[in-house]
């Protein structure tokens, strides 16, 4: 049933977003997009080494695309790169290969998502934040490497 999908802490969540808005000097932004749905997150990422220190985004999403955009705005400051790579792999395997939602601590969250597996044409809205999140690492990450060969 669709209306398990969107049982109340999806709602309550998707409808409580923190960190909407724009970094004014990221270290690299992202913007993620659903062909199927039309859902559009962008992400602005600042961090020091591997660890995320700011975060900001704009969500035109539908209620799933809203509720993990949210866990990821309540829980992303502080994560390192290796751990929302990893995150992102999870939620993932989570929705298309049956595997288990992150355990406890900040991520545990992620489990009200996990009916959205029953939904395929709803996993790309659920996975975009992710996506964004990790292709912004990524690009940090090529412009250090990029800074690092020049300076040698």
């Amino acid at each position: 049933m669709l209306n398990e999908v969107y049982n109340r802490r999806i709602l309550e969540l998707a409808g409580n977003i923190p960190r909407i808005g724009r970094l004014a000097a990221p270290d690299a932004s992202a913007t993620a997009h659903s062909k199927l749905c039309g859902s559009t997150v962008t992400i602005d990422l600042k961090m020091d080494g591997d660890t995320i220190t700011d975060f900001a985004h704009e969500v035109k999403a539908c209620a799933l695309g809203q509720a993990s955009s949210s866990i990821m705005a309540r829980n992303i400051v502080g994560a390192k790169a290796s751990e929302l790579r990893r995150l992102r792999e999870d939620v993932r395997r989570m929705l298309k290969e049956n595997g288990s939602p992150p355990g406890e601590g900040r991520w545990a969250d992620i489990a009200v998502l996990e009916p959205v597996r029953d939904y395929k044409a709803r996993h790309a809205s659920t996975l975009l934040t992710f996506d964004a999140v990790v292709s912004a690492i990524d690009e940090i990450e090529q412009k250090r490497g990029a800074t690092a060969a020049a300076a040698h």
